[in-house]
């Protein structure tokens, strides 16, 4: 066992030992000796030079505790809904029972302390191919989340929402793990929302787990938003793929506090596709970390990230991608694009995109920018007419949307458009 060296290091060992014997005793504790050796991630950590977690919590937050209370969550699409309020998977006011045949849910607290042999082997899986230290505390505390199985061949005509959020009015933190499985060939639109009702300084810790089997198909739609500077929140995404596999991401984050959303996406198949998209917005002294690795390892896979910024006042962006081709993934086709627009002298935005290729016939480039809207255009719209703040806007939100074009789902699209267009309206 390693010595305790610090006062926060006592607080998380007493976190272990109360979630240690909640089932996979075994996952929990080799997931619990990782984080050990390597302790919170600084600034030192290459992954996270520019998210000082450490410092962010330094003072850890009591493990929140169980609450049967059923407060109004709001409901902004039409989805079925599975709720985790509070580190817990709440069936009470989940939409369970207008789930379509062939789509199976079970709290992950239930398949623990099953030992359910397929949950348990899709989570240390899943953890072994990030190395990050809060994917390994989040295994090692996971409290509950949902366990979310579609059959094979079964195509979702409604979307189904994995909606997590926290709600105490005192600071508490929370450790979820929410699993999707999709069988061969299956076709599914799954919303994530990470939410907070309160404006305590709550410490989030999510991870979502997706495997998809040959020939499956996934779209995912992420709304992250919260309330209070003092919110930290770690979102980790773990996704991997088989043979013919597409799966395509778009994420909209509203900062609060300190947010970061990691991605791991392993393309363990050939043929497979990957489209990650995302808009950042960012105000006050928030600040929003975008980091991801999209690993290749087989021929003739197909990766497109594109992610804008939008930032006003101190807030800080920070975008770190870095797509990975194998020896054996010939023929692989990667593109990676962060765009920032800085609305205030006092923004700041980090871009470190990155390639590692050990393959020889690939075609793969990244870029970055990071500048002030284009002074060209919004002189027009406003020899036109249109008042300043106005005229801006509408650059702003024709800059941000850039990341939901590839979005199908109408209904979803103008949501995202939607929350776009209320933040820049609450601009001072």
């Amino acid at each position: 066992m390693i010595k305790l060296a610090t006062e926060t290091d006592a607080v998380w060992s007493s976190f272990f030992e109360e979630m240690k014997g909640k089932g996979a005793s075994g996952l929990r504790q080799a997931a619990w000796e990782a984080f050990n050796t390597k302790g919170l991630p600084n600034r030192r950590v290459e992954a996270w030079h520019y998210t000082d977690l450490k410092a962010a919590l330094a003072k850890p937050a009591p493990i929140a505790a169980v609450s049967s209370a059923a407060p109004e969550l709001p409901r902004a699409h039409d989805s079925l809904r599975l709720v985790t309020l509070d580190g817990v998977f709440r069936p009470d006011i989940s939409d369970l029972s207008a789930l379509p045949e062939g789509v199976k849910v079970q709290s992950l607290r239930d398949a623990l302390a099953q030992g359910a042999p397929g949950v348990m082997a899709l989570i240390a899986s899943a953890d072994v191919q990030t190395n990050d230290a809060i994917v390994s505390l989040n295994a090692a505390l996971m409290q509950d989340g949902v366990v979310l199985r579609i059959a094979g061949g079964l195509t979702l005509d409604r979307p189904i929402e994995l909606a997590t959020f926290v709600s105490s009015d005192e600071a508490q933190s929370s450790f979820t793990r929410s699993l999707v499985i999709l069988g061969k060939d299956a076709r599914a639109t799954i919303i994530e929302t990470a939410g907070a009702l309160a404006a305590a300084p709550a410490q989030d810790n999510q991870a979502l787990v997706v495997r998809l089997a040959s020939g499956a198909s996934l779209d995912l739609v992420t709304h992250a938003s919260g309330q209070g500077e003092g919110l930290v929140r770690v979102m980790t995404l773990l996704a991997h793929l088989d043979e013919g596999a597409s799966f395509n991401s778009h994420a909209l984050i509203e900062g609060a506090g300190l947010l970061r959303r990691q991605i791991f996406a392993r393309l363990d198949g050939e043929r497979v596709k990957v489209s990650l998209n995302g808009a950042t917005l960012a105000r006050g002294r928030q600040h929003v970390d975008t980091t991801l690795v999209v690993d290749h390892a087989l021929p003739d896979g197909e990766s497109r990230e594109r992610f804008r910024n939008i930032l006003d006042e101190q807030g800080t962006g920070v975008f770190q991608g870095k797509i990975v081709v194998r020896p054996h993934a010939q023929k692989t086709d990667g593109v990676m694009q962060s765009k920032a627009v800085l609305l205030s002298d006092h923004a700041t935005m980090n871009n470190k995109p990155e390639l590692e290729i050990f393959a020889d016939d690939v075609q793969c480039g990244h870029g970055a920018t990071c500048g002030r809207l284009d002074k060209d255009q919004l002189f027009y719209l406003m020899a036109r007419g249109l008042p300043r703040p106005e005229a801006e806007s509408l650059l702003i939100e024709g800059f941000a949307n850039e990341a939901f074009e590839g979005l199908e789902n109408e209904a979803l699209r103008g949501f995202l458009v939607s929350r776009i267009s209320q933040w820049l309206a609450a601009r001072s």
